[in-house]
């Protein structure tokens, strides 16, 4: 069974795939609830994926609003009903008067987070506002982060637990444009998305800089379809939305999404 289903997906993959088929099977055999840590999009789509061929099991996905990137899901049998106030999350408020706050990035939350010794999945979204940043965290260790996080990047901080109501998040922007390339090779996309000759994209992508669907990919060659969303340091994130056509020589149009 499982040698089926690893054919659908990367090698790579594989061990996350070992345990969503163990989350499967144990809710189906002893008729228990699971509920997982923070998925990004290729896990919940590997996960749905699984989950929608079976009839004894069902989901549910939630991250703090409609439109999460990283999410919680609640796995149970088909006969229970969950809701969304069951995914234990909550968020976390970082505030500081000093003038450097305004000068923090994605990066400098999280890996203030994450230096407290917090693993990445028990970490949901980031919304940087204006005068404050809003961490969307799993209950069971909000108290902790809330108790120890007092520094960002050098930048003393405040923290607070706010209800989930309060949450203000800051919708995905993209800008789009076409590129013509000669294939679908993640060397000839990123080169021309972010105008750099191919020479100089690949250090990047073979010192680890490089994330297909939110995985690490070192293999410039490496073969992309529509919905894939590549992330390069310092570049930030590119998806190809949609394959538009063929020119008369033989390269392929894509248009593509610039996340602002």
């Amino acid at each position: 069974m499982k040698t089926f289903i690893y054919e659908h997906f990367h090698a790579d993959e594989h061990t996350f795939v070992d345990k969503v088929f163990d989350w499967i099977t144990r809710t189906e055999e002893k008729h228990i609830t699971k509920l997982t840590d923070f998925l990004d999009p290729r896990q919940t789509y590997i996960l749905e994926t699984m989950i929608n061929s079976n009839l004894n099991v069902q989901h549910l996905l939630f991250g703090g609003y409609t439109d999460a990137e990283r999410k919680r899901a609640l796995i149970a049998p088909d006969y229970l009903m969950i809701k969304k106030d069951e995914v234990p999350i909550q968020v976390l408020s970082i505030q500081s008067d000093d003038v450097k706050f305004s000068k923090l990035i994605h990066g400098d939350f999280l890996g203030a987070i994450l230096g407290l010794g917090i693993k990445r999945d028990k970490i949901g979204d980031l919304h940087i506002l204006q005068d404050q940043c809003q961490c969307i965290v799993a209950e069971e260790i909000i108290d902790y982060v809330n108790l120890h996080l007092n520094q960002v990047h050098r930048v003393h901080v405040s923290t607070d637990i706010v209800p989930l109501n309060q949450l203000n998040p800051i919708p995905v922007e993209m800008k789009e444009s076409y590129i013509t390339v000669s294939s679908l090779r993640l060397d000839n996309i990123i080169s021309d998305a972010v105008k750099m000759s191919r020479s100089k994209i690949l250090p990047y992508i073979k010192t680890g800089k490089c994330k297909v669907n939110w995985k690490v990919e070192e293999d410039p060659s490496k073969a992309l379809v529509e919905e894939d969303i590549i992330s390069l340091k310092g570049f930030g994130r590119i998806k190809i939305i949609s394959i538009e056509g063929y020119t008369k020589k033989g390269n392929i149009r894509l248009k593509v999404g610039k996340y602002i």
